[in-house]
């Protein structure tokens, strides 16, 4: 008799009036996250999620938005156009050529395999230097990526004012962050996940 596939968990979690199912993604035997893809949400909840943030933002008047490669793309698009800005400032990942010389940033993530880096085109820089920035992305965790784009932004000459993310995961990027913790506003939280006794994933306490 043909074994059943196991009932594939997820967590629901109310983004600012926005209802979200999210798959429960092992990274090890003993440690689940609920995975958020921004990219595959569709145009409202993009829009919905620019539009929550940039009303927490609008406060603190920036003047240019910045979003790390990839998933902080989406986010910045739509919290720019919200704001009623125009331009916004892309941190990428990938060494394309245009890059050779940018300004560079070592990461870690906790959904990524290895070191990474951030980059900044000089061409890009006099869109971040001495104004008011304002850092957003999609999810923050270990605090890794966002730390990163916070210190390559002000290497820039930014003054950054703020940072937004659409999800807080645990309770990690406080550390990471140190005083920029305090920077953050977020539209949700979700926890992180351990086996309970009866093998399904349950939220590890306090996370």
């Amino acid at each position: 008799m043909d074994e059943q596939p196991a009932r594939r968990q997820t967590w629901s979690v109310d983004v600012a009036g926005f209802a979200l199912d999210l798959p429960i993604v092992p990274i090890t035997p003993d440690f689940a996250i609920s995975l958020m893809m921004v990219i595959d949400l569709g145009v409202r909840f993009g829009e919905h999620a620019g539009r929550e943030l940039a009303r927490k933002i609008a406060p603190l008047e920036p003047e240019i938005i910045v979003g790390p490669a990839t998933l902080g793309i989406p986010v910045a698009i739509e919290t720019t156009r919200s704001l009623g800005l125009d331009q916004y400032v892309v941190l990428q990942k990938s060494p394309k050529l245009h890059l050779a010389d940018a300004l560079e940033q070592k990461l870690t993530s906790i959904t990524s395999k290895g070191e990474q880096r951030l980059l900044l085109d000089r061409e890009a820089i006099p869109l971040v230097a001495g104004r008011r920035v304002v850092v957003v992305d999609d999810v923050v965790a270990s605090g890794g990526s966002l730390k990163a784009a916070l210190d390559l932004v002000r290497r820039a000459g930014g003054n950054v004012v703020g940072a937004g993310v659409i999800l807080t995961e645990a309770q990690d990027w406080r550390t990471m962050l140190g005083p920029d913790a305090g920077l953050l506003v977020s539209l949700a939280h979700i926890p992180q996940f351990a086996p309970g006794p009866d093998g399904a994933w349950e939220p590890i306490p306090g996370s």
